[in-house]
């Protein structure tokens, strides 16, 4: 149920809405917007009645959530959430966020000449994969512990926030030590252990749609992380498998303005992974934000043909910067900063 509370309440009615929630063993999920406080019961509410909550002074209206996704909900959060990455980057506000890099770490002068690359364009977040899901057992998988030492020493030298995929709830903690933001691929949207642990962690999540799962899935993933008390969470769209031969995957733009309405949490787009070859990536990046994403996640590459992974679609620098001037234009056509 959904508790919202009077104008002006304080921290001490707060306390003693949380504590009657508590005692009856579910969970309170405090949400302070402009306008309204908001209090949600999470849990089995037969446990409870709400005639105890609409008896104090305090308590403006209680209400059921209609939505079986309950911190995910817009219902029960009507304020965006705007997730802080640190150095003043924020995504979920005004400004549409950039994070390029490789597809994955091969080495760490590929790393540096990338990220030094990126930050004289403006980029301040960078992308790069320790580990690697690959459809075939002998395809490259990542480096491992090794890049992740390189992420690590990456951010440290040059300033910029990295982000990392993880796949193994053993790695989880590992790489949170050495990266800045956790990234769950498509292949583990609906991977509860992991979702689990990535939970526990005091870190930005970005979580990708699954290749086949709809929207109500995909948000139901994001409970799970939210349940474990990490509220970070950003949802990737990198499109869906379709009947469509002639793109990777068939990116869901709909899905965005969907989304905006039924939850609070930002939203990204993954254009490389949805094309899966570099032509469509600057159409579908534009379309993205005019649509309302919250920033963008595109794969740039030096050397790019030669690529341990997903080659074609990765960006030359030449070409990602000619779509990140054009990208600014937008971004301010539809009312938002870019960077």
């Amino acid at each position: 149920m959904i508790i919202v509370m009077e104008k002006g309440v304080g921290q001490k009615e707060l306390d003693h809405i949380s504590e009657i929630i508590k005692k009856a063993g579910l969970k309170a999920h405090i949400s302070i917007g402009e306008s309204k406080t908001i209090v949600g019961v999470i849990g089995d509410e037969s446990k409870i009645d709400k005639e105890i909550f609409e008896s104090l002074d305090y308590v403006e209206s209680v209400m059921p959530i209609q939505k079986p996704y309950r911190r995910a909900s817009r219902e029960i959060h009507p304020d965006n959430t705007v997730v802080d990455l640190g150095k003043g980057v924020k995504i979920g506000g005004n400004e549409v966020v950039m994070i390029a890099g490789p597809c994955s770490v091969e080495s760490e002068e590929q790393m540096f000449t990338i990220a030094n690359t990126l930050k004289k364009m403006g980029v301040r977040v960078m992308r790069a994969s320790a580990y690697k899901p690959r459809t075939s057992p002998y395809a490259f998988q990542g480096m491992g512990p090794k890049a992740l030492k390189i992420l690590d020493k990456v951010r440290k030298e040059t300033g910029m926030i990295v982000e990392t995929e993880v796949m193994d709830t053993r790695n989880v903690e590992e790489a949170a030590r050495h990266v800045d933001m956790l990234r769950v691929g498509a292949r583990n949207t609906q991977n509860f252990d992991l979702l689990k642990e990535v939970g526990k962690v005091d870190k930005p999540v970005i979580l990708k749609n699954g290749i086949s799962t709809t929207i109500e899935e995909w948000l139901f993933a994001a409970e799970y992380i939210m349940n474990e008390g990490n509220n970070k969470v950003i949802l990737c769209e990198r499109g869906i498998r379709t009947s469509e031969p002639f793109t990777r995957n068939t990116l869901d733009l709909s899905a965005i303005p969907i989304l905006k309405e039924l939850t609070h949490l930002p939203i990204i787009v993954d254009p490389c992974h949805a094309a899966g070859k570099r032509g469509p990536i600057p159409a579908l990046s534009k379309a993205a934000i005019a649509v309302g994403a919250d920033g963008l996640l595109i794969e740039v590459h030096t050397d790019p043909e030669n690529a341990l992974s997903d080659n074609a679609q990765q960006l030359k620098p030449a070409e990602f910067e000619k779509l990140y001037k054009e990208l600014k234009g937008v971004a301010q056509a539809v009312g938002r900063k870019f960077g």
